[in-house]
């Protein structure tokens, strides 16, 4: 399909180009932007200005009014609302750009990933998860601050109150276990350093779920999007009541799978990324921080009417974290197979006994392994 078929099936009419002028004031705004919020990732704004004043910018009419700019990979240029006055550029703007650095293609110019949205392969993945992550990363460019904002009986915090909220409020949560670098690293270089950073907190199989869910969640959005447009069309069409009860049906099925699979989502994250953190204790320190954690998360936790599993979760964890504190408190840190085996290290190797637990230890370790191992699978 060529790129003049593609926007008339998007709804999108060009109207001209952006002059040259224009495009350089656009490229200079946005380098500056991104170099400032992003620095410790190797931008230079002289490099992001090279980059994207190469970028072909059009003006054109889109389909609806709230969306500011569209980035299309084919020829490399992004297409600007006509209603957007281009000396302001916002988070929109922004995230479309975002999408243009982070292409990574073939040597024939296919393209392979988008950030985290790997197209390699027949079952491309992870394109909500990425979606998230520009659109994060453009309202941090901007200064955009947190608010508190209500969705679909939700109550949650964001950076982007407008645009992929939940997603973006989901993706805050990963990251309060993984730290915003390697999420921001792989948005920019198409890598898995945040997939593996993330499974180091959990494990591979839950980031794959909730890369799912991610894709899930968007899907129920804008369909539920396309029912909110067809209700707005029929609201005044008295001679369609059933139909209309129809479309808010479907609106309200919407809006509770949307809920379910954000819950869902998020319980995924709770259970797997603290119990993790909760293995992982050694001393009374690592206890203690722990504990702190588990409070901390409150203020990144997306809230529901009769939520109650994160409070279970805690009396049950701070339950076995109490008998955690008495075992340390009773017989010293709890030491791992790599800390004793070093420990052991520095026994005469010549020694029967350490010989003997040498043995013990190694064989106890590929016991731990395998166990690891069959719970990935």
């Amino acid at each position: 399909m060529s790129i003049n078929s593609t926007l008339r099936k998007e709804g999108i009419r060009v109207i001209g180009q952006v002059k040259e002028q224009e495009i350089n004031k656009i490229a200079s705004n946005i380098s500056s932007k991104l170099a400032s919020a992003f620095s410790e990732h190797s931008l230079t704004e002289t490099d992001l200005f090279n980059e994207l004043s190469r970028l072909n910018m059009f003006i054109a009419e889109m389909p609806d009014d709230t969306a500011v700019a569209k980035y299309f990979y084919k020829n490399n240029s992004i297409y600007f609302n006509s209603t957007v006055d281009l000396s302001e550029i916002n988070t929109l703007a922004v995230h479309e750009c975002l999408h243009y650095m982070q292409e990574l293609k073939n040597k024939h110019g296919r393209l392979l990933r988008l950030g985290l949205y790997n197209m390699e392969g027949p079952f491309h993945h992870g394109m909500a998860i990425n979606e998230a992550a520009v659109q994060l990363m453009a309202s941090i460019a901007t200064g955009t601050q947190k608010d508190d904002v209500k969705y679909y009986n939700m109550e949650l915090s964001t950076e982007s109150p407008d645009y992929y909220p939940i997603l973006t409020a989901l993706l805050n949560e990963m990251i309060y276990f993984t730290g915003s670098y390697p999420l921001f690293h792989s948005t920019l270089y198409s890598n898995d350093v945040f997939k593996n950073t993330f499974a180091l907190k959990s494990s591979y199989r839950v980031y794959a779920e909730i890369e799912k869910n991610f894709d899930l969640i968007l899907s129920y959005e804008t369909l539920l999007s396309q029912e909110v447009a067809k209700l707005a069309e029929f609201s005044d069409d008295v001679d369609n009541i059933s139909y209309i009860k129809k479309i808010n049906s479907r609106i309200d099925d919407y809006k509770k799978i949307i809920l379910e699979k954000t819950i869902e989502t998020q319980n995924l994250i709770i259970s797997n990324c603290f119990t993790s953190e909760f293995n992982s204790i050694k001393t009374m320190e690592d206890a203690s921080n722990f504990e702190l954690s588990l409070q901390t998360f409150k203020s990144v936790m997306i809230n529901t009417k009769d939520y109650d599993f994160f409070d279970n979760y805690c009396a049950d964890i701070v339950e076995k974290l109490g008998e955690k504190r008495e075992f340390i408190l009773k017989y010293g840190n709890i030491l791992t197979i790599d800390s004793i085996t070093k420990e052991l290290a520095r026994v005469e190797e010549h020694t029967y006994g350490f010989q003997f637990f040498k043995k013990l230890f190694h064989k106890l370790k590929l016991l731990i392994e395998d166990a690891l191992r069959e719970k990935e699978l």
